[in-house]
């Protein structure tokens, strides 16, 4: 499972999920992609879940990137504890995820088996994705480029 080897500070405040993702929205690595299409939190244990799915399902073929790391610390307070006392323990790790963020990337297989295996994966997911792929990712800016022109007509 994926957490940090070592952290400035042990435990986080909960923060805000607003907004769009401001960095991670390109393809780099692959030729598809799996994209989110809302905020959420991703724990180390989803990621891996999604991983070993989408391996499984190219059957070793390929090459898959993951793109995000559970770098902000969950935590819980016992069972059956009083209000008040403190902060819980650390629990888990999560990577905050927003709209627009690239999660996986894969190359070396077809479109389909990539879109299946990325489908799988975001069945293991608490938030809602969508695959993309280089040709998908080049019309929508295109589109956003058109629309663009357009407003200042």
């Amino acid at each position: 499972m994926l957490a940090p080897k070592r952290v400035k500070w042990r435990k986080h405040q909960k923060g805000k999920m607003r907004g769009k993702a401001d960095r991670g929205g390109t393809l780099y690595f692959g030729e598809f992609g799996l994209q989110s299409t809302e905020c959420g939190k991703i724990t180390s244990k989803q990621i891996e879940a999604s991983r070993v799915a989408m391996t499984r399902s190219v059957k070793r073929g390929g090459s898959i990137w993951v793109r995000i790391f559970p770098d902000k610390a969950l935590t819980k307070k016992p069972a059956e504890t009083r209000m008040g006392s403190g902060k819980g323990n650390v629990e888990e790790w999560c990577a905050v995820i927003k709209p627009g963020r690239i999660i996986f990337e894969m190359g070396g297989i077809t479109k389909v088996e990539a879109f299946e295996a990325l489908r799988l994966a975001n069945h293991k997911l608490p938030l809602r994705c969508k695959p993309i792929s280089k040709e998908t990712e080049a019309l929508a800016k295109k589109a956003a480029e058109v629309k663009k022109a357009a407003a200042k007509a």
